[in-house]
């Protein structure tokens, strides 16, 4: 194999009150594909953010061919070809797709020329599977959407080491394979990829070593030929998960939401539904699968209040809600978990009891007539951290410092405790390991045993099968399909996510 191209030693990566990261040891071989493993938490992420040059070690040193290198910003580490898609964004919003990708360029004069880079831009993303629109503003993208564009500007600078946090959430069964293969050819070229991932049957379809962190430590370094479930799991978690839920039947309940031919715009004054129709019942989870762009983002904000329809009827208990405000649908009972936790579901800056109240400081329990009742404040935000097992330092800590996985229980805390009638979760996992996923999970199951109706969308069909009652398949702003889950055909509803009418291997790529 010969000598690593990077050696990271004895990396310590120290917040105030937390070690991160925990003496690590890792090397990197250029035409290896590398997957790090962990629970959120865990130390993975900070210690690539250290390798891509965002932080600086507490203590340690890092090493490319052989020669220590010390980076002080993420120029520094794409200068030695060290490249990272993070799992929050990085991209500047107001900016174009086109400039967000060639922002680092610094080829001819004051002005860009960006028509030429657009063009560019086409042929390469349809090169690696990853198409975009290079004109359009980032803001009006999906999440999935934005995802792709930070995956294609990692790849257009030309990086020999390729960071991927969760690259796999937003795509098709079908696209993930076009990925790998475009990732295998990258290291059969002399390119390193270090692969982050919760989903353990793709570390098996892709990777050639695997690292595994627990609570900021090494606990193993497997072979291709090492690499087993079980095990990975027991490395990360230090127990064994479950791989299905015993789910108890609950019985046909009345229905709560119904959406009738309901068409709406999205950010671009494009048609985002198309004549959709829908029905969720009490004590029914209705797990939508689709690729992200094909009107889920639209869906689920027309349900919440804050996109308004062009056409058709949003009945809530048979009453018609189309077009009300947000503030309406929170008091008439809808719950909703937004795709981008961090954009839309919380505020980062803010502290973990201010976020928890957000939707319900205005009830008399939590406010006076002028001012907040603090105590009280703090005494339900206590509950729920304790109640839903949420790991905290303080109350007071901004949300932003969370891993992904505390952020999202807190996100389903809120929710939960308003007891809704009608929840409406946007790929609720997405960057979630599997100790997390698991607890996410329980908690939507707790939820439908509770008879409230649960919309799940999801890109994920294991997740859906797993969970969902129903399966719908949402195509270009439309619902598709609509099977009972034991009636459902995995290989059918990944071409219709994918818009085919042929067949088309689904399972992750084979090697």
């Amino acid at each position: 194999m010969g000598a690593p191209f990077i050696k990271m030693q004895g990396i310590v990566k120290k917040f105030p009150g937390v070690v991160a990261n925990d003496h690590i040891d890792l090397d990197i071989y250029l035409g290896e594909i590398h997957a790090l493993l962990g629970e959120n938490g865990s130390g993975k992420s900070t210690l690539m953010s250290v390798l891509a040059g965002l932080y600086k070690p507490t203590a340690g040193k890092i090493l490319i061919n052989g020669v220590e290198k010390k980076f002080g910003s993420p120029r520094d580490a794409i200068a030695n070809g060290i490249g990272m898609v993070h799992q929050h964004f990085k991209l500047v919003e107001p900016l174009t797709v086109a400039e967000n990708i060639t922002m680092a360029e610094r080829e001819g004069s004051f002005w860009l020329k960006l028509g030429k880079y657009e063009h560019e831009l086409i042929q390469f993303g349809a090169k690696y599977g990853l198409s975009v629109n290079p004109s359009a503003l980032v803001w009006q993208l999906s999440v999935g959407e934005k995802q792709r564009v930070e995956i294609l500007r990692i790849l257009y600078q030309g990086s020999q080491v390729l960071i991927l946090d969760e690259p796999t959430a937003v795509l098709t069964p079908q696209e993930t394979c076009e990925l790998f293969e475009n990732l295998r050819t990258m290291a059969n070229e002399g390119c390193a990829v270090i692969f982050i991932t919760h989903k353990l049957n793709e570390v098996q379809a892709l990777a050639d070593r695997v690292t595994v962190l627990r609570g900021g430590k090494v606990t193993g370094v497997l072979q291709r030929d090492e690499i087993e479930t079980k095990r990975l799991v027991r490395l990360m978690v230090g127990r064994d998960v479950v791989s299905h839920y015993d789910r108890k039947n609950v019985s046909d309940g009345q229905i709560v939401l119904e959406i009738d031919r309901v068409n709406a715009l999205n950010d671009m004054g494009l048609p985002g539904l198309n004549g959709l129709s829908l029905v969720v019942r009490e004590g029914e989870i209705l797990g939508l699968a689709g690729v992200a762009g094909n009107g889920q983002r639209e869906l689920a904000e027309v349900i919440a209040g804050l996109r308004k329809t062009t056409m058709g009827t949003v009945r809530l208990r048979g009453e018609d809600v189309t077009n009300l405000s947000p503030l309406e649908m929170i008091r008439r009972g809808v719950g909703y978990v937004p795709e981008d936790r961090m954009g839309m579901g919380l505020i980062p800056e803010l502290n973990i009891t201010d976020n928890l109240v957000l939707k319900c400081y205005q009830h008399p329990r939590f406010s006076g007539r002028w001012l907040l009742n603090n105590r009280e404040i703090y005494n339900k935000s206590t509950q729920l951290v304790e109640q839903y097992q949420v790991k905290i330092p303080s109350l007071e800590q901004p949300i932003k410092l969370l891993s992904g996985g505390n952020m999202q229980r807190l996100l389903l805390a809120r929710e939960i405790a308003n007891e809704p009638k009608l929840m409406v979760v946007v790929y609720p996992v997405r960057g979630l390991d599997v100790g997390a996923t698991e607890a996410v999970h329980k908690l939507l199951l707790e939820l439908r045993l509770r008879r409230t109706a649960i919309l799940l969308i999801s890109e994920d069909l294991d997740e859906i099968f797993k969970l969902a009652d129903r399966v719908g398949v949402l195509s270009r702003g439309q619902v598709v399909g609509d099977f009972n889950v034991e009636d459902a055909d995995v290989e059918e509803i990944g071409l219709l996510m994918a818009g085919s009418a042929k067949g088309v291997e689904n399972d992750v790529c084979p090697r």
